[in-house]
Parts: structure tokens; C-alpha cells; sequence
């Protein structure tokens, strides 16, 4: 029997959604130890996903794509986090199951080869990195030619763009907002792509000096003043910014809040998780409090602390 743990990620910007220069996407992101996605998976003559049945579509999908010929798997599910909330977790469904059936019947795929049979990581290859290497990732996306248009990866069909960046990153607390609501998904996502984008040029060599110059350099230095800075601008530029602009109140609200308290505050991805840096513990506790006494009079939800995690899944035989 295999046994997977896999990490969940925050994306933190986008890097272009220009294009001008030949190339679209890129982005930077962040691995982290909890919440996480758990199941044990043993052969089996067909295929059934057991235990939670949150991701069950996409696991048996991802498992008919792997499998040999006449072989089957049965997956039990025993800890999931949110879909559709700036996790990440249609990619790291997905690669646990196909990494079982990798595992399972000795298929000797990598992740990334894992990640393109599945049909993850077309937009941002921040996921498919984590899933494999954890740490603090930057990515350099893809081929205008190949990508042939401005998409999220539930629609595209290339592979996980070449990773520029891989660091270790330092053990700050991070504080999760996880609202009972969720961001945008599916057709929603591919029409807010189609309407915001080509993004201006010169929004997309801002968020590239932010990145280059300041998030990859403070990772490396453990500088958590410098890199709260750098998510707060990000923030306010490219992609995330469109993004603000039809967050639903409770998560501007939270986002806000957070920023004037801690080093730096961000959404994940299309939303609603709310992050937060945080280096003191007795504080961090602090605004814990607050962040769900805000969560429980809006739309319920729950906080978390966290930090990174600066490995991969987790594999192991039982």
C-alpha cells in the first residue's frame, strides 16, 4: 500500500499576462506544510475512490489516465482541504492519485511527466513544483505560440513551465484566512482571463522588478520586512489587481486588515484564502482571533497557522 501526503500552495502573483516579448504566465508562489490532501492507494482489479469523496471525479480521471491496460487502483481519501479557494488543489488531487499509480505499478514517470498526462499546471507551474520540491518557486511560463492564448490551467494544455527559482524558505508563521466561500472556477475563471487580458506592458516589468529584486532576494537573506513588502505591492499590479477589483467585500475586508498588521498580506490565487507573515506567535494568536471573529460575522470559515514546507509530497510504502 502507498501512502501520500501532499502540501497545498499559495500563488502569489502572476508575472505576465502581456505577452509582448514571446512569453506569458510565469508567476511566483509558496509551498505549505498544512493543510494537505492524504490518501493510501493499494492495486486493485478496477477503480474506486473511497473515504471523502471531494475530488473523486478528478482522481478517478487522473487514475483511468495512467493506468496499464486491465489494471485498476483503489484510492481511500482520508484528509482533504477546500477546492476552488487558492490552494491549489486540483493540481495536488490530481498528481497524488497519478503519483500512486506511478508508484503502484512502477510506471517511472516524473512529476512533471505525471503533471502534463493529467493536464496540470498550463498556466502556473507553481503547483506541479510544490507537489515535487516545495520551497518558495518562481516560474518562467510558457510560449505565447504554444500557449496560443491568456488562460487559466483548468483550460490549457501545455506543460508546467521551466522553474527559474527554487529556494528554501525561511520559517516565518503564516497566518490562513479560509473563508466558507468559494473563488472563481471553471468558465467564470476563463472569462475574467479573456476580459482582463493583454495586461499593460509596464504593470508586467513592475511585478518583474518586484520579483527579481526584492521577493527572491529576501527569501535568501530572511528578510520577512522586505518580502512583506514585495506581496504587498504585487498586490496592487497585473493580474492580482483585476483580481481585487471583484473580490467580494469580506475578503477586502480581511486582506486589508491583515496588511496594516503584519509584515504583508496577500490573496492566493483567484481567491478567497486570505495570507499573512507573521514572526511573532504571541501576535499571530492575536490576530488569529480577530481574523475569525471577522470570518464568523460575515460568512464563516476558518484560521490557521502555518509555515512552509521545503520539500515535496510525502511517499511512503505501508
Amino acid at each position: 500500500m502507498i501512502r501520500i501526503t501532499t502540501p497545498c500552495r499559495i500563488h502569489m502573483t502572476l508575472i505576465d499576462m502581456n505577452g509582448e516579448i514571446g512569453r506569458v504566465d510565469g508567476g511566483a508562489g509558496l509551498t505549505l506544510s498544512s493543510p494537505n490532501i492524504e490518501i493510501t492507494a493499494e492495486e486493485a482489479e478496477e477503480v474506486s475512490i473511497e473515504g471523502l469523496q471531494d475530488f473523486a471525479d478528478r482522481m478517478e480521471k487522473a487514475a483511468k489516465t495512467l493506468l496499464p491496460e486491465g489494471k485498476g487502483i483503489r484510492v481511500n481519501v482520508e484528509e482533504v482541504y477546500p477546492a476552488h479557494v487558492g490552494f491549489g488543489s486540483g493540481t495536488q488531487s490530481s498528481l497524488a492519485v497519478a503519483a500512486a499509480v506511478n508508484e503502484l505499478y512502477g510506471l517511472g514517470k516524473s512529476v512533471r511527466e505525471l503533471a502534463l498526462t493529467v493536464k496540470r499546471g498550463g498556466t502556473s507551474g507553481i503547483g506541479v513544483t510544490a507537489f515535487e520540491k516545495g520551497g518558495f518557486i518562481v516560474d518562467g511560463g510558457h510560449k505565447f505560440k504554444d500557449k496560443g492564448g491568456f488562460m487559466p490551467s483548468a483550460a490549457s494544455r501545455v506543460p508546467p513551465g521551466p522553474v527559474l527559482f527554487r529556494e528554501d524558505f525561511p520559517e516565518w508563521d503564516i497566518l490562513l484566512a479560509i473563508p466558507n466561500e468559494k473563488g472563481m472556477h471553471d468558465q467564470e475563471e476563463i472569462d475574467t482571463f479573456k476580459k482582463f487580458c493583454p495586461l499593460p506592458i509596464e504593470e508586467v516589468r513592475e511585478i518583474s522588478h518586484v520579483v527579481l529584486m526584492q521577493m527572491m532576494p529576501a527569501v535568501i537573506e530572511g528578510d520577512i520586512e522586505s518580502f512583506g513588502a514585495a506581496i504587498n505591492h504585487v498586490q496592487t499590479v497585473g493580474f492580482n489587481k483585476r483580481e481585487s477589483l471583484i473580490w467580494p467585500d469580506f475578503v477586502k475586508n480581511i486582506a486589508s486588515f491583515l496588511r496594516s498588521q503584519c509584515y504583508g498580506a496577500g490573496v492566493s490565487s483567484f481567491g478567497p484564502v486570505v495570507y499573512a507573515l507573521v514572526d511573532n506567535k504571541e501576535e499571530g494568536r492575536r490576530l488569529q482571533t480577530e481574523v475569525q471573529k471577522m470570518l464568523d460575522e460575515t460568512v464563516g470559515g476558518v484560521t490557521m497557522m502555518t509555515r512552509a514546507k521545503n520539500s515535496g509530497a510525502e511517499i511512503t510504502r505501508t
